[in-house]
This record gives structure tokens, sequence and C-alpha cells, in this order.
């Protein structure tokens, strides 16, 4: 009953926007390739749900091992800059300003160095994921409490000691914080993946929709792209409660 009471507020603004959304098409009498009644969305997802299922699936798949790369490779490069003065004045930098050059025109050279499969794919999601977790992951290695150092260093705690005690119960936080914002934005890697070359996923199939103007397809395919987004996020959250709960008692 917590629970449902917590989550009536939101429950009760999405009922209100999907209202909205089909009184307004009908009223207005909007085209369906602009923006198609709520209704027949619901109808497009019942009616293909065989299809849409297997590339829900495929992206799924895509933003999911993108992202697991993007952590182990965030993670290490995180602690790599933290334990390395040269790699915080050389590599923290370049990766900070990797993020002003445009990852759609990165896209098209991943396409070109992992072909159409799902590498291509995969590696995209890699270029959307990888910036919050490195990033956000040093940072929390860096705002570790020095005095906590210096006591466990009094106590004869070595290197390894100090890493597994000190430094990564401090970074997690901020580690699931990048995690969150990698989860919800791996969906979009993914699909932008399969815009630029694919064969199936969600990206192509609302790719194809949109060119023969089928708009409550197109709206189909974003409804569950969305709610990838959402559950991907719903989860790194939910493994955060899972580590860092004892915290908040």
């Amino acid at each position: 009953m917590k629970l449902l009471k917590d989550k009536l507020p939101i429950l009760l603004f999405i009922l209100l926007l999907a209202g909205v959304w089909e009184l307004g098409t009908r009223l207005f009498d909007v085209p369906a390739y602009i923006i198609p009644r709520l209704s027949d969305v619901c109808a497009a997802l019942l009616n293909h749900a065989a299809l849409l299922g297997k590339h829900f699936a495929l992206t799924l798949w895509e933003a999911l091992l993108g992202l697991a790369f993007s952590v182990v490779f965030g993670v290490l490069s995180a602690i790599w800059i933290d334990s390395s003065s040269l790699a915080r004045k050389t590599i923290y930098p370049l990766i900070v300003a990797s993020q002003t050059i445009p990852i759609i025109a990165l896209s098209p050279i991943m396409v070109m160095w992992f072909g159409y499969e799902i590498g291509s794919k995969i590696s995209v999601v890699i270029l959307f994921t990888f910036f919050p977790i490195a990033v956000n992951t040093a940072d929390g290695f860096r705002a570790a409490d020095r005095e906590i150092g210096e006591l466990l260093r009094s106590m004869g705690a070595g290197k390894t000691q100090l890493f597994l005690k000190w430094k990564i119960p401090s970074a997690l936080p901020s580690f699931f914080t990048g995690l969150k914002m990698a989860a919800a934005i791996s969906v979009g890697g993914a699909t932008l993946g399969e815009w630029l070359g694919g064969e199936s996923g969600l990206g192509v199939y609302t790719k194809r929709a949109a060119n023969m103007l089928r708009g409550d397809d197109v709206f189909a395919g974003v409804l569950l792209l969305s709610l990838m987004g959402i559950a991907l996020f719903v989860t790194a959250q939910m493994i955060e409660r899972l580590v860092l709960g004892h915290r908040r008692s």
C-alpha cells in the first residue's frame, strides 16, 4: 500500500498525459503521420507484438553489452587516473575534451571500423556511456576523505587495503550516479548505431516506419525505447540501493 501511495502521483500524471494525448488528437483531428492517436499506438503494439519483441530484444542486448564494456573501461580508466598523476594531467582532460566532438560525427567511423554487425552498435553505445561512468568514478576517487586515508595508513594499511577499504567505498555513490546516467542514455546509443547501419532493432524499425509515414508504428517503437531506458535506469537504481542501502540507515 505504501508503495502504491508513493507512486500514485506519477501514475495519475501519466494517465492525465495519456488522456490529453488521445483527446487532443481526436478533437483537433491531428494527422496520424504527425501525432497518431494513443489508441492507434497501443493497437500497433498489440498487432506487431512478436516483431517488436524481436527488435526490442536485440536493441536491449546491444545497450547492455555496450554498457557493460563502458563500466569495465570506465572504472579501469578512473583507477588509472586516480593512481597516476601523469594520467590525471593527460588522460582526464582528453576524456573531457572528447565530449566536445559530436558523437553522431564519430558514429560513422565506428561503422567503418566494425562494419554493420553488432560491434558497431556496441561501440556507439560505449561512445555514449563511457564518459559519465569514467568521470563520475574518477571524481569519486578524488573526493575520498583524506583524513580517513591517513587514519588507515597509521593503522598499517597497505595500498590494496587503502583501495578496498577507503577509495572504493568513497567512489561508489559517484560511480552509481554515472551508471544511472549511462543506463538511461545507452538506449540512445544503440538506436543511433542501428540508424547508421543495421537490419534489425527498434532503431531500424522506427526508421523504416517513418519512411513509410506510419506514425503509429513509429510512436510504438519510440515508446518501447523510452520504456527500455526507464527500465535500465530503474535497474541501476535498484542495484545502487542494494549496494549502498546500509548508508541510508
